[in-house]
């Protein structure tokens, strides 16, 4: 998968299209999906243009490595799902097509707010 400028997470980075912004700094942006699949459904993204896990992991700085990181915990923490606001969440990386990605940004889904049951059925 190649990346792909007009994807909907690069149009919301660039100001194109709105989001629910949940936290934002010069590494990440985080924002509620506008299809919720649990009780708490956000997605953070690198500002970066990197298509998946495996693209960040190869080409990404390490500053953005660790930004990114810290900024998932951040939201947790923002949502109270983290284990020390609350009882927990689901981050996941869809990567690819059997895994299931759809855009050709870079990033993770983090479920929370309830129990998220098992991991794949």
């Amino acid at each position: 998968m190649k990346y792909d400028d007009d994807n909907i997470f690069a149009k919301i980075l660039r100001g194109e299209i709105p989001c629910k912004k949940i936290y934002e700094d010069n590494f990440v942006l985080s924002f509620h999906d506008i299809n919720p699949q649990k009780k708490i459904h956000a997605l953070v993204i690198p500002k970066g243009k990197y298509v998946d896990l495996d693209d960040f992991s190869e080409n990404a700085s390490p500053e953005e490595i660790v930004g990114l990181l810290k900024g998932i915990k951040i939201v947790a923490q923002k949502l109270k799902i983290s284990t020390d606001k609350g009882k927990g969440y689901r981050a996941l990386v869809n990567i690819g097509e059997n895994g299931g990605q759809e855009v050709p940004h870079f990033h993770f889904h983090l479920f929370g707010g309830e129990k998220i049951g098992r991991m794949v059925q």
